[in-house]
């Protein structure tokens, strides 16, 4: 995996690294497929901080399902 596509997914990039991978993305078929198993990362987390079990201190789940 290519280490600029989780960066690219999470938001984290600088507007300059930002822009460099969007160029990347344009000719990596291999970048372009990983995004698409990333792209739904950003909501999954979103989803797991606003659990009940995330906020109570319980143990996360040792799984989780694609």
């Amino acid at each position: 995996m290519h280490d600029g596509v989780a960066a690219y997914v999470l938001g984290v990039l600088d507007e300059e690294e930002h822009e460099a991978f969007e160029r990347h993305l344009d000719t990596c078929e291999q970048c372009q497929a990983e995004l698409i198993e990333l792209a739904e990362l950003p909501d999954q987390l979103d989803e797991l901080k606003n659990t009940p079990a995330a906020t109570s201190g319980e143990d996360p789940p040792m799984s989780m399902s694609r």
